[in-house]
């Protein structure tokens, strides 16, 4: 089966878009060779060994693609089960659609992920957010479906971002008080160190995927997964430092213990009366053992306040992970809430909305049958009224007859008079359905009215949500920052002390 073509075309956009390759592509078999996956992962991740594997044969660049994969995506199994190598080799194009998914996957998770999305086309967002939809929601058996998910046509779905955004539901006539309280507990989200305010309400299908609490709680998982990978490996240079302290301290011992038996040798040839000669040569020993030691303490000194030093900055740090880790438990558990609330509202959108649609039919029945029954008493009253006025005319001709004549037509005097009440018994029934015509109509107005209010507040509460989302966004990537200085200061140390 062959890929979904509207999918291939918007994966070869995005790989066009991270520009590694001086001509844009036109086919996905134009990445059998594998050197654009490399130039995006060494572009995009700082890969060191990105440059140097683009010199190696094929098999070596596919199995530096899969230990990228199996290394940063969430998948571990990537490597062995989802991507083939002996597919790679082949060029099978649904082979390179799987890597470039993970490797979009991966890059929209990081935080390093560049690239403004509104550059490409609306129909091109909508295919990338649906890549994305899916990942997350299927990564437990990306195995089984990933390869249908590429091949197939999309399939109109509640849980599909169809229109490139989150699902968007208009509010009710009616909603309960309770989701107000609900999103004023929520903005308290909005006081967590280092949030703010300026981050404005995504605009663009992707903006809108990669703005949801799923997809935000998973990637300050994975930011705090990174966070303890980085502390591990500072704990174990931190180990490596103190060990080589120990040791020079060791040499300095070692040293110092020799000197003093110098000193003491010194004393026993001075006690002998040693030629003056013997004597120099030992004192010119001395010096230079006693310089060398100083040069060792100073050493020492210095490596013990650099010790001091980086013990202050691991606290340090260990204490803003600390407070990073119960920051993104409390942001985790504030997203759950998010996600619930959200949940609450679409559920009482649809039950209100079906309600509405109901009542609304009724008024619209309503409105037509009275319209109709309007419509057939005019006519009545229109035909009645012609009836009368034939029957006046005859009327008005027998008054100039004789009495007897008069008497003959009794009966048409009588058969004007009841049309005469019939014409005012419907047009009192013409009166009364014009007011319910109208009534009914400004019924219809007020529903209207309210309905398109409780919109406007949906849409400002989803804009408030989502604005909440970008500040605790904003935040982490603070902290991230500080953790990179913090990083970059312990290395400059490093390097001083080795150099």
């Amino acid at each position: 089966m062959c890929l979904h073509g509207a999918r291939a075309a918007a994966l070869l956009a995005w790989v066009n878009s991270t520009k590694v390759c001086p001509d844009p592509l036109n086919d996905l078999s134009q990445l059998q060779d594998c050197s654009v996956f490399i130039r995006i992962i060494h572009k995009i991740h700082r890969s060191k060994e990105g440059e140097s594997v683009l010199e190696q044969p094929l098999p070596e660049r596919i199995s530096f693609i899969r230990g990228f994969l199996q290394k940063h995506c969430r998948h571990k199994l990537a490597a062995e089960n989802l991507v083939s190598a002996q597919k790679l080799l082949d060029g099978e194009e649904l082979a390179l659609a799987k890597v470039a998914v993970l490797l979009l996957y991966h890059t929209s998770m990081s935080c390093k992920s560049p690239g403004d999305w509104n550059e490409f086309d609306y129909k091109t967002q909508v295919e990338l957010a649906s890549i994305l939809k899916f990942v997350l929601d299927n990564e437990e058996s990306l195995n089984d479906n990933l390869e249908p998910f590429l091949q197939r046509k999309a399939q109109p779905s509640s849980s599909s971002t169809s229109s490139g955004s989150v699902e968007e539901h208009s509010p009710l006539l009616s909603v309960p008080h309770k989701r107000e309280v609900r999103f004023l507990e929520l903005q308290k989200i909005a006081s967590f160190p280092g949030t703010n305010n300026m981050a404005s309400p995504p605009s663009s299908p992707m903006g809108d995927i990669m703005q949801t609490p799923q997809f935000q709680l998973r990637r300050l998982k994975k930011q705090l997964a990174f966070e303890r990978e980085n502390r591990d490996g500072l704990e174990v240079e931190l180990a490596e430092n103190r060990k080589l302290i120990m040791e020079k301290e060791a040499q300095i011992t070692m040293m110092q213990q020799r000197i003093d038996r110098l000193a003491k040798l010194n004393e026993k040839q001075a006690a002998d009366q040693l030629e003056p000669k013997e004597m120099e040569e030992l004192r010119e020993k001395n010096e230079s053992l006693v310089g060398r030691l100083h040069e060792a303490f100073r050493q020492c000194q210095d490596l013990k306040t650099e010790k001091a030093q980086m013990d202050r900055k691991i606290n340090q740090l260990s204490e803003e992970n600390g407070d990073l880790s119960f920051k993104l438990r409390e942001i985790a558990s504030h997203m759950v809430q998010l996600q619930e609330a959200l949940n609450e509202l679409s559920e009482e959108h649809n039950a209100a909305l079906a309600q509405s649609q109901e009542k609304q039919g009724q008024l619209e029945n309503e409105l037509r049958a009275a319209l109709q029954d309007k419509k057939c008493s005019e006519e009545k009253i229109e035909i009645l009224q012609g009836k009368i006025s034939l029957l006046e005319d005859q009327l008005a001709k027998l008054e100039e007859c004789s009495a007897q004549e008069k008497g003959e037509v009794m009966g048409d005097i009588l058969k004007l008079e009841e049309l005469k009440q019939e014409v005012s018994s419907l047009s009192a029934k013409g009166a009364e359905l014009q007011a319910t015509v109208l009534r009914l109509e400004e019924e219809k107005q007020v529903r209207e009215a309210a309905l398109q209010s409780e919109r406007g507040r949906f849409e400002e509460e989803k804009q408030q949500l989502s604005s909440l989302v970008s500040s605790l966004q904003s935040s982490l990537s603070e902290s991230h920052r500080a953790r990179e200085r913090l990083e970059r200061d312990l290395q400059a140390q490093d390097a001083e002390g080795q150099a």
